[in-house]
């Protein structure tokens, strides 16, 4: 109750004309955290100040970021396991207010689907090509070729509602569904590309880096083969790398993530995104704790 009284009295003082008195309560605010939005979207709403609603939204915005910021370092130092939480952790940052539960059940209703279809025998091939039906053709997803630099691509709520995203949207959510079914699909970052691996460590003999073919996941998930990944990095004139070629970490995929969305909001001119988000990138290159 004391806590309600004093944030009350704090948002009350936020229009203060005296910058010295303004910095003060934003700091107070700030220190409340998660605590003060409530408070802070009520008198935006209230308000028809435009100076007040500014100061509003960017303490809200503040106090999300730093949010955003910790959890994102959680996820990274307790060893970036999961990959969905990784992408929504992201998410937040342009959507904050993001239903996770909801993306989980979208996520769960589409591998519910594939999950109908599986049959013990299938071959690997029999069910990448499930996968591509239920995905593709039941869904509708598909490569976004019209407006492919747009920031949207890159968050995964939106890729779910519009399902059209770029290459690493859907890669995440074609491995995402593929592993929560025990079938072994992985990223592989390949530059100016990001595809998956079907990976088995049984036959790592016979496959170079256990992968017994590769999918592209922004082209309806074609199959190819080493071959055509030799040729795609020829074509680039760039050398062959073992990290081209075999599964990458969790980490690898959500920088990949942030880069693009770097790359994204540079074009749309959003310095102050630009920034933020380079942020959120060096807490992905602290090599001190790796995890």
């Amino acid at each position: 109750m004391e806590n309600s009284t004093e944030i009350n009295a704090l948002v009350k003082l936020l229009d203060d004309p005296d910058p010295e008195v303004f910095h003060h309560v934003e700091q107070r605010l700030l220190e409340h955290g998660q605590s003060v939005i409530h408070f802070l979207e009520t008198e935006w709403e209230k308000s028809l100040d435009t100076l007040l609603q500014e100061r509003i939204e960017n303490i809200v915005h503040q106090i999300q970021f730093k949010s955003i910021r910790e959890d994102l370092k959680l996820w990274y130092h307790s060893g970036a396991f999961d990959l969905l939480q990784g992408a929504l952790v992201i998410n937040r940052y342009q959507y904050p207010d993001l239903d996770e539960q909801k993306v989980i059940n979208q996520m769960e209703e589409i591998k519910r689907e594939i999950w109908l279809g599986l049959q013990y025998e299938m071959s690997s091939v029999e069910k990448i090509k499930l996968i591509n039906h239920i995905f593709y053709t039941v869904y509708g997803f598909s490569g976004n070729t019209k407006n492919h630099h747009d920031p949207q691509n890159s968050y995964i709520s939106q890729v779910l509602e519009s399902k059209k995203g770029n290459q690493i949207s859907l890669a995440i959510i074609y491995s995402t569904l593929a592993q929560k079914l025990d079938i072994p699909v992985y990223g592989v970052n390949l530059p100016q590309h990001f595809i998956l691996g079907y990976i088995d460590e049984s036959k790592i003999e016979e496959h170079e880096f256990g992968v017994l073919f590769y999918i592209n996941a922004f082209n309806k998930g074609a199959i190819f083969g080493k071959h055509d990944v030799d040729q795609f990095l020829r074509q680039l004139n760039l050398q062959a790398q073992p990290g081209f070629y075999a599964p990458c970490s969790n980490v690898e995929i959500i920088r990949r993530i942030l880069r693009n969305l770097i790359s994204a909001y540079e074009n749309l001119g959003s310095t102050e995104k630009v920034e933020e988000l380079k942020e959120l990138q060096d807490i992905l290159t602290d090599t001190a704790i790796q995890p």
